[in-house]
Order: C-alpha cells, then structure tokens, then sequence
C-alpha cells in the first residue's frame, strides 16, 4: 500500500460515496474503486460494504482508518519537523476559505508569503463557512478563514480583517441616491441574499427585529454571483464591503450603509488549539496580520 492509497481510502471512508471521493480526489469511479480493492486484498478484509445501493464502513474499515488517519498525519510531522530544522519555513500550508475572501482579502497575503518563502507549497481549499469549519476540525487544512463569531471552544481565532455589511444596488436604483438607508426602506425592494451562511442569518434577523417582511427575489451560494444580479437590476443586495470596492469604483454598483444597524464581518484565521502549527503557518499568520492591520489603519485615515 501507499500514502495515494491510504488518502483515497479516507476520503471514501469520510463522505460515504465513490463518485464524491473520485471528484474531491480527480480521479474516475473506476480508478477508485481499483485502490479499494488493492488495500482490502492486500491486509485481507472488507474494508467498505458496497451492499444495497450505499457505502458503509466495515468493523475492519473503522481500524483501518484509524491506521490510515495516524499514518498521513506522521508523515505530515515527519516532513513538518525535517524542514523546521531549516531556517527558511519549507513544506505545505493548506488554507481554507470562501469565494469572496480568496478573490477579495488573501491575495495580497499570498503574493507578500509567496514572495519572502518562495519554497513553501500554499493550497487553497474554497469551501462556504461551515466546510472551512470541518476541515479545519478535521485537519485537512492548517487554518481556515471565516467571518468571526467562531463559536467552538475546540479553536483558536486570530482577528485578521475588520469589515462590515453594506447594501449594494445598481447606480440608478432609487436607494442609490441615499447615503444610508434602514431596513424598512430595503425591505420595499426585491431582495438579492446569500442561501446560506452568517450573512444570511444576520439578515433575517434584521428584518425580524425590525418587523419587515423582506421578499426574496433570489438566493444564491455565490457572493459574486450576487453581485452580478444585483448589477443586473434583479434586485438589492448585501455584501461585505471588502469584496465590493472594485465594482464600486468601477461605476458598476453603488454601496448604501444600514441606517438602524451594523452588521460586523470580521474575518479571523482559525485553527486547532492543540494543533502545532508549522514555522511556515506561523509565518502566514504573521503575514496576514501585518498587511490587514496595515489596510485597516489606511482606510481609517480617508
């Protein structure tokens, strides 16, 4: 057996299906199901039942995830503490994040990393909130970067990133001539709203609080899809500012403040707190810090 093996095995053992684990893993169903076989007749058990339509995990299979999950975490260590015995931070971090932070927020973190440890690996994994969450738990990421509040006590969260939600509308929308606008005055207009998420979550309860009766025109898992509809006139929308600055001078959309509210989106690196983090994380973390306090003052200084 090798480590390819023992990783497809995990991610055929964590989500229960061959085409999800041959899609997160680029590979066709077949291929995965040869490595299955291969593993089960070299240690001579069932590792996964296939009976009935539907994957389950064997008495064996449990052991042997066991085994695998130890084994790729030593090898991780093994690398981890040979190239920390280096000056230079060396190996993999892996990040995860949303759409609108790896377009809007990490960038310029990643060049500033990229560019003092050129041989650090980053991969980046894109994932909504509550999948940056549980991989984060489950160790297949460093750290992830996700709006604060982290309500786990399993966690450490380090502030990176201060921002806020605006409300967003085309330039000739009637709200486009308001410097701000309250919740009532939003909920006249069809609405434009994430599917999901704590953005979500804050909106509903500030129509609820307020007592309007919002009407959702759309809801979508894309936070640049929304802006394009929202471009398109399909409707008002709410954003974090951060990932709207280049519409807005790009005289695509115009940005209205809550009037009767302040809905915080703060974003925070978050990681294991009995996670040893790399030379190289630690660095990321340093990096991260630095140039987001940096934009932050510049923009209170405007």
């Amino acid at each position: 057996m090798d480590f390819d093996q023992l990783e497809t095995f995990i991610e055929v053992a964590r989500l229960l299906s061959f085409s999800r684990a041959a899609e997160k893993r680029f590979r066709t169903q077949p291929a995965i199901s040869s490595q299955i076989r291969s593993l089960e007749e070299e240690v001579g058990a069932r590792l996964l039942d296939r009976s009935g339509g539907k994957v389950s995990i064997t008495a064996s299979g449990k052991l042997f995830l066991k085994f695998a999950e130890d084994t790729l975490d030593a090898r991780k260590a093994a690398v981890t503490s040979i190239a920390e015995t280096e000056r230079v931070p060396r190996g993999e971090i892996v990040v995860g994040a949303n759409e609108g932070t790896c377009l809007h927020i990490l960038p310029e973190v990643f060049a500033e990393f990229k560019k003092q440890y050129p041989d650090v690996s980053v991969n980046i994994k894109r994932a909504d909130y509550s999948k940056v969450l549980e991989s984060v738990i489950d160790n297949s990421v460093d750290f992830g970067v996700i709006s604060l509040p982290a309500n786990d006590n399993r966690l450490t969260a380090v502030l990176i990133h201060k921002d806020d939600l605006v409300v967003i509308a085309p330039p000739k929308h009637p709200l486009s001539k308001l410097k701000s606008a309250s919740a009532a005055e939003i909920g006249r207009y069809p609405l434009v709203v994430p599917k999901i998420g704590h953005t979500r979550d804050a909106l509903d309860e500030l129509f609820h609080q307020h007592k309007v009766k919002p009407r959702y025109a759309m809801e979508l898992d894309s936070s640049e899809l929304l802006k394009r509809f929202v471009a398109a006139d399909m409707g008002v929308g709410f954003i974090s500012r951060s990932n709207v600055q280049e519409d807005v001078k790009a005289h695509v959309l115009v940005t209205i403040e809550l009037a009767d509210a302040r809905i915080r989106r703060d974003l925070a690196l978050v990681f294991r707190k009995d996670k040893a983090l790399s030379r190289a994380a630690l660095a990321f973390i340093d990096i991260a810090v630095k140039i987001k306090t940096a934009e932050t003052a510049a923009l209170g200084k405007r």
